[in-house]
């Protein structure tokens, strides 16, 4: 049985933990024993987290019984009563309460929507690449270029002013950590929530050309859903894609052959951004909670079972691609998991591929001679948070 969840990338930087290959080679589906003592499920084989995520017998919702954390937070009390459900937080809800809210955004998020915005993601970009272009390196690409962008995006885009990203942008990046005690925790859900829902009335006071103004139009959702709304639009919104930008470059930096390949040729970008988010996958852990007996591949899930699933073990699978641990931009790595699958998948995975077509190319066309500016190993790895990346990669060009 494995002994709480290995997470660390101790092969690369990039690649699945060791342990996490070795369970999806003998035993896709492995018992794990959780930090508390208690029992359950790790799902490492791309065939079996693929079958979870689409499966609606394993839930989302952590109000259905005792959910075991696999990462423990300091001063957390042991866990005796459900968990209850954040109204509007619909990744943690199951239809029908989830396909409601979900209906509500997905006119919003359409390819075609999207499309439109793909003009104005691109000067937000330039305009960034040209703020990048007057420093004198070397320069963190984090805090100069890869958080700002998908802010200023999301921000825009749901009608958040721009000047106040500095406190989203901490609170959020605080509430991901998986270290904070449990006072801090909430201290920052409840100054990011007490936030969205004063934009929130203001939105139902005076709604303006956004998203949050549309969704405050709607007389179906409560202030509190809406409140919720926001907090997961705007969290998702930008950290995930942030990380994208900034550990894709990184990759990108360690991987010289793999560069030159996109510097040749711009137009294999579209096919690059999918390997690396395969390759990546920065939201790598999901949970589920079986809320029935489940047979999965020759294993038998209990009712009450917590999953955890590998989505960077599954996208690494050798059975699903070949030569998995290898990074190529020439692959077609369509159908990886890191947008998750089944009726949760990211709502907003078209606007992160458009951000992360913009900022990848924007970066190779402007600084062609881009380069770190410490050795790989100094890069501070974020570890103990939710998304996957780099506190600050330090970067220098000619």
């Amino acid at each position: 049985m494995q002994q709480g969840l290995p997470t660390d990338r101790d092969v690369s930087p990039f690649v699945p933990p060791a342990r996490i290959t070795e369970l999806r080679e003998t035993r896709p589906v492995s018992p794990l024993l959780f930090p508390d003592g208690h029992e359950g499920w790790l799902v490492t084989g791309y065939d079996a987290v693929r079958q979870v995520l689409a499966d609606t017998r394993f839930s989302s919702r952590q109000d259905l019984g005792i959910v075991h954390v696999p990462f423990p937070t300091p001063g957390m009390p042991e866990l005796t009563e459900p968990v209850p459900q954040e109204p509007g937080v619909f990744i943690s809800m199951d239809p029908p309460d989830h396909t409601r809210l979900r209906r509500k955004l997905t006119g919003a998020f359409t390819v075609k929507r999207m499309k439109a915005l793909e003009e104005r993601v691109a000067e937000i970009t330039e305009q960034r690449l040209d703020e990048l272009a007057q420093l004198t390196p070397p320069v963190d690409l984090v805090r100069e270029f890869a958080l700002p962008v998908p802010s200023q995006v999301i921000c825009e885009l749901l009608g958040v002013p721009y000047e106040d990203r500095g406190s989203f942008e901490e609170n959020s990046a605080r509430f991901m950590e998986r270290d904070i005690t449990l006072e801090d925790k909430i201290a920052v859900y409840v100054a990011l929530s007490t936030y969205l829902n004063g934009l929130v009335t203001s939105k139902r006071a005076e709604p303006a050309d956004d998203l949050l103004s549309d969704l405050a139009r709607d007389e179906d959702l409560s202030d509190a859903e809406l409140t919720g709304m926001a907090f997961l639009l705007l969290l998702a919104g930008h950290e995930t894609t942030a990380n994208m930008l900034a550990l894709g470059t990184f990759a990108l930096l360690e991987h010289p052959d793999q560069l030159a390949e996109l510097r040749s040729r711009p137009e294999l970008i579209p096919d690059a951004v999918e390997e690396l988010l395969r390759y990546l996958s920065v939201a790598d852990v999901f949970f589920r909670y079986a809320s029935q007996d489940v047979e999965l591949h020759g294993e038998t899930i209990r009712e009450g079972s917590m999953v955890v699933l590998s989505l960077l073990g599954g996208n690494h699978d050798p059975e699903r691609y070949d030569d998995a641990g290898v990074l190529d931009v020439h692959r077609n790595a369509r159908g990886h998991l890191a947008f998750g699958h089944g009726v949760h998948q990211c709502l907003g995975q078209q606007l992160a591929r458009i951000e992360m077509r913009a900022g990848f190319e924007g970066l190779l066309r402007r600084f062609p001679t881009l380069r770190l500016d410490v050795p790989a190993r100094d890069v501070e790895l974020k570890t103990m948070t939710s998304i996957y990346g780099v506190h600050a990669l330090p970067v220098s060009w000619e």
